[in-house]
């Protein structure tokens, strides 16, 4: 199945990619283009990613694109709970593929806090976030269980996370299956972003990605939250 054969609501664009090779490539120019944009309009320019493995070769891409990276804002929808030197910090992934050359000139905003507890790790972070211009661009994930960021199903914060009319930035969230806690940037935050993009590959995925389209409870699939028709989704076998 292509995703050309979802059903997609109107407004919500679709863009689909022979191999994973040309989707970070034509991510990372569409991404630096709307980063470009933003800074001859502000001054300033605001970049939300998501971490994990998938996105490694579209921060390499991105890496190599022609923007003034001293006017851009970095941060991430999500952390593990970690040090940066943690192999699994979203932070050190970023550290390792994007912060890199001319990006390095970039400010990055970090969620990792040192802290006694997740809950006090994840107060310091709500409170960095405070200073984080609005995003121009949010690069969002999504797991085969239908989680987006770390808004995990059936995570205790989760209706907390997923509502527009909490105060909070950033909330404490568990992973059903992976040790480490999280913090999470909430839903009235990422849906703050200027240009939401949707970013997946492989037929597990397609699959997930139209079982969310086909339901409406955000609890059971926390990506529903994110499936408006201001969303590009990017996909490739």
């Amino acid at each position: 199945m292509a995703i050309c054969e979802l059903e997609l609501p109107a407004g919500l664009v679709a863009r689909e990619f022979d191999n994973p090779g040309l989707l970070a490539e034509g991510l990372a120019a569409n991404v630096a283009d709307r980063l470009n944009s933003a800074i001859n309009e502000r001054g300033i320019a605001t970049l939300v990613v998501s971490g994990g493995r998938s996105p490694v070769a579209f921060f390499q891409s991105l890496a190599e694109q022609a923007v003034d990276w001293s006017k851009v804002v970095i941060s991430l929808a999500d952390e593990r709970w970690v040090p940066v030197e943690h192999t699994d910090s979203n932070a050190g992934l970023l550290q390792r593929y994007l912060l890199q050359g001319p990006v390095a000139k970039a400010r990055f905003v970090g969620l990792y806090q040192v802290a006694d507890s997740l809950e006090a790790a994840a107060l310091l972070a709500d409170k960095a976030l405070a200073e984080l211009p609005t995003i121009d661009v949010l690069v969002l994930g999504m797991g085969d269980d239908g989680h987006t960021a770390s808004l995990f199903p059936n995570s205790p914060n989760l209706t907390e996370a997923l509502s527009l009319d909490g105060e909070r930035r950033c909330l404490p969230m568990l992973a059903p299956t992976v040790p480490h806690q999280r913090l999470t940037l909430t839903r009235r935050l990422l849906n703050s972003a200027r240009q939401p993009i949707l970013s997946i590959s492989g037929q597990a995925k397609l699959d997930t990605l139209r079982t969310a389209l086909a339901g409406d409870d955000l609890a059971q699939m926390p990506v529903r939250a994110f499936l408006t028709p201001s969303l590009e989704i990017y996909w490739c076998p």
